[in-house]
């Protein structure tokens, strides 16, 4: 039997800026208790939120350079918000920040600085840090927006958090998401625990990120821009975390692939790493509601892993090594229960 038509939606608002209209995810449902929140820029909530509160503080002033380091999302987030407030923005960029990202930061009026190929995240981050350093330092007019380490990038994502309690009303509920700087995952549920909703936080890392301590690997493949570390987060908050999967490239494009395969969503690696992990936790708990968190499309995948899709392997084959202690780890796909703790881990006083 074929579904009924969806009923009319009211008028769409008018927004005054790009960023009110692309900030809000789409939420697609993906099962019976999973939700996809897909983003066009996940990190529009992070800049916006953040300039807001400089602005408010007094710590910025309109007309004045915003500069930060970026593998992408942020970059452009950052434009976008520069461009709003009437700032000016330069980034110090990734190498994995392709030529579409850097034509739009260019034409929002943003000064790039790229670094040059590198396979190396440790040294790609390095690399950005220290022209931040010498920039800042040159110009001390410049405002350093430290998107790894202040925690006003927080701010933002309270305005999420209030979407999806309105969305999904529900009692429990576990999020999956890239840890990353942090701040998006922890932005959220801080705010829904405060609310009172028992939110499982399920993070998202690659090998050879230091951020839960799997330094000791590498992903000779790619580089999964914005999921990792080379160098510690001040922004991590590590307590808040009850699990996490370690997953690499082939794993994450099996998930990305996967996710535009059953359900036509077209979205970054890290999207298809979360994806991929939700299916193994559902399964676990399919009465809890879980909620995927997209940051971004595909399209700066498209040669690096949708082009590839015919070596894809099936999620539907593939599963986590499950571990209880670092020591265990192990690529391809490694998951253990963190328990909110902290790392490194504290001594037993």
């Amino acid at each position: 039997m074929t579904p009924p038509p969806p009923a009319a939606p009211g008028p769409p608002p008018v927004h005054e800026h790009i960023t009110d209209a692309i900030k809000a995810p789409d939420l697609v449902r993906l099962g019976p208790s999973s939700v996809l929140a897909r983003f066009e820029t996940l990190k529009v909530y992070a800049a916006l939120g953040a300039v807001r509160a400089l602005l408010d503080r007094g710590t910025i002033r309109p007309g004045q350079t915003l500069v930060d380091s970026s593998s992408g999302i942020y970059a452009l987030a950052l434009a976008m918000a520069c461009h709003r407030y009437g700032l000016r923005c330069h980034i110090v960029a990734s190498t994995t920040v392709d030529a579409t990202m850097r034509v739009q930061l260019e034409v929002l009026g943003a000064t790039v600085d790229q670094m040059p190929p590198s396979q190396d995240l440790r040294l790609d981050q390095e690399r950005r840090v220290r022209r931040v350093r010498e920039l800042v330092g040159e110009r001390p007019d410049m405002h350093w927006m430290r998107q790894y380490h202040d925690a006003v990038h927080y701010a933002g994502y309270e305005e999420f958090a209030d979407l999806v309690a309105a969305a999904l009303p529900v009692r429990e509920l576990t999020v999956i998401g890239a840890v990353g700087t942090g701040s998006s995952t922890g932005g959220l549920v801080l705010p829904l625990r405060r609310r009172g909703v028992e939110v499982r936080l399920v993070g998202i890392q690659p090998f050879g990120s230091v951020t839960f301590g799997s330094e000791r690997f590498s992903d000779p493949e790619a580089i999964i821009a914005g999921i990792g570390s080379s160098i510690p987060f001040g922004n991590v908050r590590h307590r808040l975390y009850d699990a996490l999967h370690w997953i690499d490239f082939r794993h994450a494009m099996a998930g990305a692939v996967g996710l535009l395969r059953d359900h036509a969503v077209f979205a970054g690696l890290s999207t298809g790493a979360a994806y991929l992990a939700s299916r193994w936790e559902t399964a676990r708990n399919a009465d809890r509601t879980c909620l995927v968190i997209g940051p971004d499309t595909g399209h700066r995948y498209t040669e690096r892993a949708f082009a590839r899709h015919r070596e894809a392997p099936d999620p539907r084959s593939l599963k986590p090594h499950q571990i209880t202690c670092l020591a265990d780890l192990t690529p391809p796909w490694s998951v253990t229960e963190w328990g909110r703790r902290a790392y490194p881990e504290e001594p037993t006083p």
